[in-house]
């Protein structure tokens, strides 16, 4: 077992009254790396996407994501908390995001930044599908230095004390999530994204929803629910794998949609 975590300050530095949290960098960095392989596969699949576009689309990527996490997690894991105390909705400084809740945000705004900059969403879905596990992978690791959203009570050797949970030994579930969501779904997609040709639109989106959805309810089995909603059936259901069951179905939706829309679409050029 590991000794107790020793939590990393939260706070990565400070430059007079500028505070910057590793959460912070975290989302930076993140979309960052979201914005280089959206420019680099978009080129890559022969779709011209400008300086002006590119900044279109990550700008909404960034208010969809911030008012999706924090609207999906209020009503989603609030508890009934915020309707209570509305205001409470703005304090972001407070924490609390979810992941899911961003999810719907980026489908919402990339439908609206697709009709902006004049392409398809499906390529936009799909261009973010390639960045995101990575994202999603910094994020997690940042949990793990703030010592939040830990793993449930084990006895296994790479156990960790997280001081704010308690004296017992708890699964490193973010680390189990980081590899799972970040480093694992991320090498399916730079697969599927360097074929040649390109792959069909909707393949990667479609994949990224079902590999996520499995991923998740996965590591939900060792991952504590959150304590003001606990478990919803016995000692194992929780509501992260509740929102990961409809992904799963949503991405089989799309995947069976976009195929047969190729397919119709090949067998009409093949009758002229």
């Amino acid at each position: 077992m590991l000794e107790a975590f020793a939590a990393i300050d939260p706070v990565a530095f400070s430059l007079g009254p500028l505070t910057v949290h590793w959460y912070g960098l975290a989302y930076l960095f993140g979309f960052a790396f979201c914005a280089l392989c959206a420019y680099y596969f978009a080129k890559r699949w022969g779709q011209q996407l400008s300086l002006d576009d590119m900044l279109t689309i990550m700008l909404a990527a960034v208010i969809a994501t911030i008012v999706g996490g924090r609207l999906g997690y209020c009503l989603f894991y609030g508890g009934g908390y915020y309707w209570a105390n509305p205001l409470k909705i703005f304090a972001l400084t407070d924490g609390g995001m979810s992941f899911h809740g961003s999810l719907i945000g980026l489908v919402i705004g990339m439908l609206i930044a697709a009709k902006l900059v004049n392409v398809s969403p499906w390529l936009l879905f799909d261009l973010g599908s390639i960045g995101a596990p990575l994202a999603l992978g910094i994020g997690r690791i940042t949990n793990f230095i703030n010592g939040e959203l830990w793993g449930r009570t084990t006895d296994v050797a790479w156990g960790v004390v997280f001081v704010a949970a308690g004296p017992l030994a708890r699964h490193p579930s973010q680390l189990y999530q980081a590899f799972l969501e970040g480093v694992v779904i991320f090498g399916v997609m730079l697969v599927l994204a360097l074929r040649t040709p390109p792959p069909r639109r909707g393949l990667l989106f479609g994949m990224f929803l079902i590999l996520y959805g499995v991923a998740r309810i996965f590591a939900e089995f060792f991952r504590e629910p959150d304590a003001q909603i606990g478990y919803l059936v016995g000692g194992w259901l929780t509501l992260g794998m509740v929102l990961s069951i409809p992904m799963i179905f949503a991405g089989v939706a799309v995947l069976l949609y976009t195929g047969t829309r190729l397919k119709t679409t090949m067998n009409a050029k093949e009758q002229r």
